[in-house]
């Protein structure tokens, strides 16, 4: 699926489109009555199945083999699942003033989830940086949320998370572990299946997330959930997150110095360290927040799109300055450990 552009440089995810186009469609026809119960179970069936898909995708081998670069993994994990939960914490403080409880909630949810796959390894192919280790940290990252995100989500979500409670961990056992183990115990036997289709189930996958929001969505409508956002809010909780973002690129590549990583590592570190995964971030939300997973998601799909905007940006310019930087101030790139250095992956 090709990125819509602005004029010049910004890319619009066309399937935050379709995202967005689903909200409205929930606003407008929210499901109701029969349909809400299909649409819920379609959902609850849709969310266990990307989660199969997600074990049977992750390549045992490849984690193992990423095992070596243990100091960056250990970095990225950090920055996701403490760096970012502190400064989520921190943000208590905008409620009432900028913020709503409510979205104050989604915005504490999303310092919780787990990094992107995808666009970190894009971006660091794009800058140049080590795109192997990009590949492990965010495998790695998504493996760990699985695990990570439900227990940090009740440990600082509590019951104000909107129907989180302790249940909701076994309905996250149920419907994202589980099937995710499943996955990964098949995919001896239907690895090569998911990798030769790997085109038409990315559509499915896309495909269930859109079913996840619109059922999240609608639930929302019919509890009048939409009556506590104004055009101020949002624009608070944009001005935030742009603020929290800015903060974790710049936390990421200067502390992957203070580390010291190279320069391809410190890449690899930024992309990965300082991303939310919308994929994973949505079908959790739904699990732990029930009818009030419409605001819970919300701050996680505007900072997908912003990340998304600024990484570009970032990431063209890292590969500008690697071919302008000369070699004896020591900002070139090194590969670590014999890695190869890979410069496209689109």
């Amino acid at each position: 699926m090709k990125r819509l552009r602005w004029p010049g440089w910004m890319p619009v995810d066309p399937y935050i489109v379709l995202l967005l186009g689903t909200v409205g469609l929930a606003a407008l026809v929210p499901a109701r009555g029969v349909g809400a119960d299909v649409a819920s179970g379609a959902s609850t069936a849709a969310i266990a199945f990307l989660f199969f898909l997600y074990g049977a995708r992750l390549s045992t081998r490849q984690a193992l083999d990423g095992l070596r670069h243990w100091r960056l993994h250990v970095t990225v994990l950090a920055c996701t699942f403490v760096v970012f939960p502190v400064f989520g914490l921190a943000l208590r403080g905008l409620v009432p003033v900028l913020l709503t409880q409510p979205l104050y909630q989604g915005l504490l949810f999303l310092t919780l989830v787990p990094s992107t796959i995808q666009s970190s390894i894009a971006f660091t192919s794009i800058a140049r940086g080590n795109v192997p280790a990009a590949i492990c940290a965010g495998s790695f990252s998504s493996l760990v949320g699985i695990v990570l995100t439900p227990l940090l989500a009740a440990a600082l979500l509590g019951n104000s998370g909107g129907g989180f409670s302790a249940d909701s961990l076994v309905k996250i056992v149920l419907q994202l572990l589980v099937p995710f183990l499943a996955g990964q115990l098949l995919r001896r036997w239907i690895g090569g299946f998911v990798a030769r289709h790997k085109k038409v189930l990315g559509l499915v996958d896309r495909g269930s997330i859109l079913l996840v929001v619109y059922t999240a969505f609608s639930e929302g409508m019919t509890q009048g959930i939409w009556h506590q956002v104004s055009p101020a809010r949002l624009a608070a909780l944009l001005a935030v997150e742009a603020v929290l973002l800015a903060a974790m690129l710049a936390l990421t590549w200067y502390g992957g110095r203070a580390l010291g990583f190279g320069r391809e590592d410190r890449i690899a570190i930024q992309f990965a360290g300082s991303k939310k995964s919308l994929a994973s971030g949505l079908p959790m939300a739904s699990v732990l927040f029930g009818a009030h997973a419409s605001l819970a998601v919300l701050p996680l799909m505007l900072f997908h799109q912003m990340q998304l905007m600024v990484c570009a940006v970032i990431a063209k310019r890292r590969a500008r300055d690697q071919e302008t930087a000369d070699p004896a101030d020591g900002s070139a790139a090194h590969p670590v450990q014999g890695q190869p250095h890979h410069r496209v992956l689109r």
